[in-house]
């Protein structure tokens, strides 16, 4: 890699960290608590729900598929097929609602289009708790 391929990489690497340093309001350590708080009690609640020694350490690098949904719209497949370059879809979404996180096909998030560097990003507003996450994932 080239000196300036990664000066680039690097600069980016910067303004993405500090696009994130100011989404992050108050103290960093207390929020760090707050998610290993969060986390100790997803894996207490997936013991407790009789499955013995759960072992999540075992899946949390498992590769998953994350998907930013700004709205969905129903058509006929004859409105389908007259789509051309130019063309409207209607979603069901209102400008400047917050854009849906998804994983595996399950809400976990909600949140803002950001641009950093001219890359389009999400900010998170808003997280489904870890133990409603499980419980979509069960049922």
């Amino acid at each position: 890699m080239s000196e300036d391929n990664k000066g680039a990489d690097e600069a980016l690497a910067d303004e993405w960290a500090a696009a994130l340093e100011e989404q992050t309001p108050g103290d960093d350590a207390a929020a760090a608590a707050a998610q290993a708080a969060q986390f100790e009690e997803l894996q207490a609640e997936i013991g407790a729900a009789g499955a013995g020694d759960v072992k999540i350490d075992a899946i949390l690098d498992v590769p998953i598929t994350i998907a930013m949904e700004i709205g969905r719209s129903r058509i006929n497949i004859r409105n389908l097929l007259q789509l051309n370059q130019g063309s409207v879809v209607e979603l069901d979404r209102l400008a400047g609602e917050p854009m849906d996180v998804l994983v595996n096909g399950t809400l976990i998030a909600q949140g803002e289009v950001v641009v950093v560097n001219e890359k389009f990003g999400i900010r998170l507003t808003d997280i489904v708790s870890p133990a409603d996450r499980v419980k979509k994932l069960g049922g």
